[in-house]
């Protein structure tokens, strides 16, 4: 009975309406909506006419408006995004799945595994954007960090929750210092994002 209750009270607040824009324009990565209703940060299933590509749905995300225009900026190609195809809001932003049970996964910029194996179960879903953490709460660093890499440890030591630079020019080795610091360090474990990075540099890290 409880359960039929708490089922009763969800029921009216539920959205049986499914709302759609249609793209009419797109200017470089910039896609642009006539709708759907839509807040800033809210990810968007853009739905392809023709069967090219080996996913039927684009997910962009709301990033501005001019006047009833909806901007959007996709997360992965646009080759396949015509005029009129249909626009759905999800009403949130993006999430992902995060959990213990990831380690040891590659995953792509969604949260979904390259290998296309299926996620395992137990992980929790949190949305990837989040308020910083107050400054003055966090606890000053005062433990070193050894990374394996004699010049860093000799010369210049890393902190412990330390937040570190590497800038270089193309090709001089940024990628492989990282990949030595990612297999040497003493930490338990490593996240590593790579952000800009061409697929090829992926062997380097690992």
């Amino acid at each position: 009975m409880k359960k039929a209750n708490e089922l009763l009270n969800v029921i009216p607040k539920l959205n049986s309406h499914r709302k759609f824009g249609r793209v009419v324009q797109v200017i470089g990565l910039m896609i642009e909506s006539q709708g759907p209703e839509s807040s800033i940060g809210d990810v968007c299933r853009i739905h392809l006419k023709n069967g090219r590509k080996e996913s039927s749905v684009v997910f962009a995300e709301v990033v501005g408006f001019r006047e009833e225009i909806v901007i959007l900026m996709p997360y992965t190609n646009i080759m396949d995004i015509s005029s009129g195809c249909l626009v759905e809001s999800t009403g949130k932003p993006l999430e992902v799945k995060v959990g213990m049970n990831l380690i040891g996964k590659v995953l792509d910029a969604m949260g979904n595994p390259i290998d296309n194996s299926a996620l395992p179960k137990g992980l929790s879903t949190i949305r990837t954007e989040q308020e910083p953490p107050n400054v003055m709460t966090r606890k000053p660093i005062s433990e070193k960090l050894a990374v394996g890499v004699k010049a860093i440890d000799g010369m210049l030591a890393v902190g412990n929750g330390q937040r570190v630079g590497i800038f270089a020019g193309s090709g001089v080795g940024k990628s492989t210092l990282l990949g030595m610091i990612a297999r040497n360090t003493t930490a338990d474990l490593n996240v590593i994002a790579l952000i800009g990075e061409r697929g090829r540099e992926s062997p380097r890290i690992h």
